[in-house]
């Protein structure tokens, strides 16, 4: 079987319109998450949310492409090209030709929809094109030249995360060298908002502060879009080429709990983390680090911290939550965690739960409201839980 490393990762988030810019805010603590101000949210109580802002899509696409793509296709090819440049992969049609694009996307085209829905006219022949899951994949694959294994996958919350899975199963098997893979959405619009919100699922908070992972006062997530994409490689094709490695992916799992549509389960939750370990040849006493899905729900973290517990008893492997920085980008949540856990441990740092004021006692996780630097982290578990059961769980390897 062959080895499979990260060699490039682009990202755009509400945090800044790069991945370097983006991580440098998680270090410094900043938020992503301010007051929604992309439409009207006078008679909607939940009125925060994680924004992308002065992203130019004319550097990433034409301006027909632009103005008629669903702003969640646009993320995407932001980032796979970020992504492309970053892993050092400038004549694109040679290293790219035989490479495949697995995009996650968890909600599509649906600010798109809704835009169609409430104008009531005609109907845009570019509709359809432009709100279908796997158009992110597409388009990026066009515009890099890629010609390998293509593909939109939607699994809720975790389809990033299954997306960057998916692509490692692809190339441990041998059946590709070089795989985009990641997740992007663009649910900032009133379905979304009201549709989570009646759901029970996004807090009521307006401010930075409304995303608080663990905290004893969390009462929901914050919705926020954004797309982070990684180049994911066969170890030597990357050697080879000279390329530079972020990280090694050694273990995946990916499951459902066939329990419940909205509620999660601790013990399928640790199943899917006990199996990820495994598949990676670690035991739980080699894990470093924990990258925590943390939505800031009051079920959502009290379940996963139970399942952390379940898998690691008294060991307590320092955790981190990117979500309390950027909110709930959905699919690209769980990529964005991914490139977040690789640079923890170039850098042997963790970032702090920037909103967690008092850690929920029933929680029981090594989080920390300051950054901790100076550590040894070799091994890391990236969990991304989503509606409907599903646990997607990667496992990092410092190389």
């Amino acid at each position: 079987m062959k080895r499979v490393v990260i060699t490039g990762v682009g990202a755009v988030t509400p945090l800044a319109n790069s991945f370097a810019e983006s991580w440098r805010a998680v270090k410094d603590c900043k938020s992503g998450i301010a007051a929604i101000d992309s439409f009207d949210v006078s008679q909607i109580r939940w009125k925060a949310a994680g924004q992308i802002k002065g992203l130019d899509h004319l550097r990433f696409l034409s301006k027909k492409q632009a103005d008629h793509f669903d702003p969640f296709i646009k993320f995407a090819v932001a980032a796979c090209m970020m992504a492309a440049d970053d892993a050092g992969i400038k004549n694109r049609t040679d290293v790219c030709g035989s490479a495949g694009v697995f995009i996650g996307s968890s909600r599509g085209g649906i600010s798109t929809l809704e835009r169609a829905i409430l104008h009531q006219g005609r109907t845009s022949p570019y509709l359809m094109p432009s709100t279908t899951i796997s158009m992110a994949a597409s388009v990026a694959a066009l515009k890099l030249g890629a010609k390998g294994a293509c593909m939109g996958i939607s699994n809720a919350c975790a389809s990033g995360s299954n997306a960057i899975g998916e692509a490692y199963r692809l190339i441990h098997s041998g059946n590709a060298e070089l795989m985009f893979a990641g997740g992007s959405d663009a649910p900032v619009c009133q379905i979304c908002i009201k549709g989570y919100g009646n759901a029970r699922a996004l807090s009521s908070r307006c401010d930075s502060t409304a995303s608080r992972p663990f905290d004893t006062d969390r009462d929901g997530f914050v919705l926020a879009e954004g797309s982070c994409v990684l180049v994911l490689e066969e170890m030597e094709h990357a050697i080879e080429r000279g390329a530079r490695i972020y990280a090694e992916i050694a273990g995946y799992a990916n499951s459902t709990d066939a329990y419940h549509i909205t509620k999660p389960l601790a013990s399928a939750e640790a199943a899917a983390i006990k199996q990820a370990i495994f598949n990676a040849g670690l035991a739980p006493a080699d894990v470093d680090l924990m990258s925590c899905h943390a939505t800031s729900t009051i079920e959502g973290d009290s379940q996963e911290a139970a399942a952390i517990n379940a898998v690691f008893g008294d060991l307590h492997p320092a955790a981190c939550c990117i979500k309390s920085s950027t909110g709930h980008m959905l699919a690209a949540s769980g990529a964005f965690e991914v490139a977040c856990s690789a640079m923890s441990m170039i850098e042997g740092i963790v970032p702090a739960a920037i909103n967690t004021a008092n850690i929920d006692p029933e929680c029981r996780v090594n989080i920390s409201t300051q950054i901790r630097s100076g550590l040894s982290i070799k091994n890391i578990v990236i969990n991304s839980f989503g509606f409907g059961g599903v646990n997607a769980v990667l496992v990092l390897k410092k190389i």
